[in-house]
């Protein structure tokens, strides 16, 4: 089988030399370049196999070349790398009919992995839809790695009609991502529907859904796209049809939310078996922010951008009040963050945000949690009000067994917890709860929980 040839085309000459030796290390040959037009040139010559180039050559931008080099020869598979990593560089990349996008940094196999799949055999294309790179209608921000690949999902499944399940915890994103795979997609020309179901009626979902009578709801509008939020929440006939629905063509298309997998409350019994399977078909899972920190300076940037359209005054922020803002978890993950950037603009007296003003407002969410803490406390006593007291009016030899009772009946769920959070990194679960890791093995031997538990 003769050697296939790579078409490199960067304009950084470190970057250039990094992928071309990494290229002919897997075996290919590699012709390499920072110009557009030798670019092109070889492209139209018939020369190569496959083509990797960055996003931009000099002041080029690679997507105003993409046509071109489809028109002639329209099976040439290309791979766009990227720097700028923003969703709408992914898009780009897939509307234009590239074969994948690849965002910078990346590991030099995946590269080599990327050119090889690119070379089995090539993807259909799209034609290009204009996407303006000055939008403010999509608002997915964040160049960290966790939201490259839900920026590569999205690019992949926007022009299709499949259904997608997007899991997250609250304030993550969820109904962003959802809007972004309607508004960017080729086949998605009608409306985009959301539906709160946590907060609708239980009457009211199957008529708007479905309609008063047969194939009047929402869920028949050809070309539409229904988002349904926290569809763990949809109602047992509501699921039904649903199902029926979808075993069927030329209804909306459905993209779903939920804070909690649908997997559990399948085992729970709550939730239908076959419609998770439709459900499932593609999923996103949205990071928390807790995981994506990197994101936050330009997160801040993009809210204060946003404050200023609605008529507060321009304001800046101290790298004081970043460190802190970074140090800090956001249990509320981005929409918390946007509420206290909108807050701090509105309150700020000074053209600046200084780290007394974000440590002001974070104090005052501390003394939020404390009120939480206190209705907790006030669950848990009602809790042991309804277990214990009976225990406790007995007033029998096995007294003293009922405090240990209690605080193994709070401590297993709670390490259950700590190891979920922390997908069962027992060094981190230590550090999460505050003790030394050999106590937590022994407190897991004592209440007999298992690795895998």
């Amino acid at each position: 089988m003769s050697q296939k040839t790579v078409l490199l085309a960067e304009d950084d000459a470190s970057i250039r030399l990094i992928v071309n030796q990494t290229l002919i290390s897997a075996g290919y040959a590699v012709r390499a370049t920072s110009s557009p037009e030798a670019l092109e040139r070889w492209i139209r010559n018939g020369e190569g196999d496959v083509v990797v180039a960055d996003v931009y050559l000099t002041d080029t931008p690679i997507f105003d070349l993409l046509p071109s080099f489809k028109l002639a020869r329209p099976e040439l598979p290309i791979i766009v790398m990227s720097g700028q990593n923003t969703i709408l560089t992914a898009a780009s990349a897939a509307q234009h009919g590239a074969f994948d996008y690849l965002p910078k940094p990346f590991d030099i196999d995946q590269l080599a992995d990327l050119v090889e799949r690119a070379l089995a055999g090539t993807k259909k294309t799209t034609s290009p839809k204009a996407i303006s790179s000055e939008s403010h209608g999509l608002p997915l921000v964040g160049r960290s790695e966790p939201m490259q690949e839900v920026y590569r999902i999205i690019s992949r499944v926007m022009n299709t009609d499949l259904t997608v399940l997007i899991e997250g915890e609250s304030g993550t994103g969820k109904e962003l991502a959802a809007r972004a795979i309607h508004d960017l997609g080729e086949v998605s020309t009608g409306r985009f529907y959301s539906l709160d179901l946590a907060a609708m009626p239980t009457d009211e979902v199957s008529n708007e859904l479905f309609g008063a009578n047969d194939a009047t709801g929402l869920a028949y509008e050809k070309n539409a796209t229904i988002y349904l939020d926290e569809v763990g929440d949809l109602p047992a006939e509501a699921q039904t049809q649903l199902v029926k629905l979808m075993r069927e063509e030329g209804g909306a298309r459905i993209i779903a939310s939920t804070r909690q997998p649908l997997s559990a409350l399948v085992d729970k019994g709550r939730f239908r078996e076959d419609l998770y399977y439709r459900m499932n078909v593609v999923r996103i899972d949205m990071p928390p922010l807790r995981r994506r920190k990197q994101d936050i300076p330009e997160l801040v940037k993009t809210f204060l951008i946003r404050a200023e359209g609605r008529g507060l005054a321009q304001k800046d922020v101290a790298q004081g009040a970043i460190d802190l803002i970074m140090a800090y978890d956001w249990p509320g993950n981005v929409r918390e963050l946007e509420n206290l950037i909108f807050r701090l603009a509105a309150l700020s007296p000074d053209a600046t945000i200084s780290q007394r003003d974000v440590e002001r407002e974070l104090r005052a969410e501390s003394i939020k949690d404390l009120a939480n803490e206190t209705s907790f406390e006030a669950e848990v006593e009602a809790l042991l009000h309804r277990h214990v007291m009976a225990d406790l009016l007995k007033g029998t030899e096995d007294d003293g067994k009922i405090y240990q009772s209690v605080l193994e009946r709070v401590e297993r769920p709670l390490i259950k917890l700590a190891l979920s959070v922390t997908s069962g990194n027992k060094l981190r679960t230590a550090a999460l709860l505050g003790v030394n890791r050999n106590t937590l093995r022994a407190r897991m031997n004592v209440l007999d929980m298992s690795e895998g538990n």
